[in-house]
């Protein structure tokens, strides 16, 4: 995938926005020639300062620009016949228990065989035409038809989305206020909390050693704030089953969170543990997103939905119940990271 990095010159005067900055930027100071089209179309990624920019962000002298890009950007979305587990669906909105491996929207590098390609084609709808220029959010808008929030690839469970722009608008407000809204996730970590129910409440910023990657800090107003609540279920030898709430939809939240406490969720291939499981050392992402509370477009009252227990639970459950004795009781003498409380 295509990187570009360039640095604003020291001399620089005044500010300028992002995109326009490395549209004028000299191909023998960037290493390559960019225009406004080819970013606006193409851009998957951008990085000022080791933190997350849009191309709106003004840039001054000194300032450091990464951006990712995807060159090969297809014409159309286009439906495809995919095996979808739906839970739930109305006039307005369809809710699918979704499966490890799937990507949410198309992206760079994932064009196809998204969960968006499989709606179009649930839904009989044609493909969707791409754009390739103009405003930022019609561009990233056409990639993702009804989506109102997103699970990670390897992180499967209920994922509500939108089959019309009044349902859209609907959900955003309830995922921006999160007055109606309510999601638990489960997770089998590697490692045991400090305390066995308690919040996380840290900013979360892109790690500057790996821009793949975010961590989670105090201490400081960079970043996006993040609140997460979590219950350890049960014990099993350095193993815990977590029950986990978000309060803040930020991405890759709950990994980081978990990673912060102590137990970074088992087969995480980003934030997992640095010695690999003897036990389980196949294990992909346990992470499995449970249950939503929500208000439906129409309805008076808030739903609950649930999901059954995955497989891949089933059988690592299985293994640590023939491992270890379990327990329920965390007996920890450990110093509280900052941005955690005891419940």
């Amino acid at each position: 995938m295509p990187f570009f990095r360039a640095s604003v010159p020291d001399d620089f005067e005044g500010k300028i926005r992002l995109d326009s900055f490395v549209a004028s930027c000299p191909e023998k100071l960037c290493g390559t020639k960019m225009n406004r089209s080819k970013l606006k179309a193409g851009v998957n990624q951008i990085s000022l300062n080791g933190k997350l920019a849009k191309l709106s962000t003004k840039v001054s002298a000194g300032d450091k620009i990464e951006i990712e890009w995807e060159d090969n950007i297809p014409d159309d979305i286009e439906p495809e016949d995919l095996p979808l587990d739906i839970i739930y669906e109305d006039e307005n909105v369809t809710l699918v228990n979704k499966a490890q491996g799937m990507v949410t929207h198309p992206a760079a590098g994932n064009w196809t065989g998204t969960l968006v390609n499989g709606l179009l084609f649930h839904w009989g709808r044609a493909s969707v035409r791409q754009l390739k220029s103009g405003n930022d959010s019609e561009i990233l808008e056409r990639r993702r038809p009804g989506i109102v929030h997103r699970l990670d690839k390897d992180t499967s469970g209920l994922i509500i989305t939108a089959k019309n722009r009044f349902a859209e608008e609907w959900l955003n407000g309830q995922f921006k206020n999160r007055r109606n809204l309510a999601k638990v996730y489960i997770a089998i970590c590697q490692g045991l909390p400090p305390v066995q129910k308690g919040f996380v409440e840290t900013q979360i910023i892109r790690d500057p050693g790996n821009r793949k990657r975010f961590k989670a800090v105090t201490g400081t107003d960079d970043g996006k704030f993040a609140k997460t609540r979590f219950r350890c279920i049960a014990c099993y030898g350095s193993f815990s089953l977590m029950a986990v709430k978000i309060y803040t939809g930020r991405t890759h939240q709950i990994r980081v969170h978990m990673k912060y406490l102590g137990c970074p969720i088992l087969g995480d291939p980003l934030y997992g543990s640095k010695v690999k499981s003897k036990i389980f050392p196949d294990a992909s992402l346990m992470l499995h997103s449970y249950m939503l509370k929500i208000l439906l477009p129409g309805h008076s009252e808030c739903s609950t939905f649930r999901t059954r227990t995955p497989g891949r639970f089933k059988s690592v459950l299985r293994k640590l119940h023939s491992s270890f004795d379990r327990s329920s009781v965390i007996d920890s003498q450990k110093k509280l990271p900052d941005g955690v409380r005891k419940i």
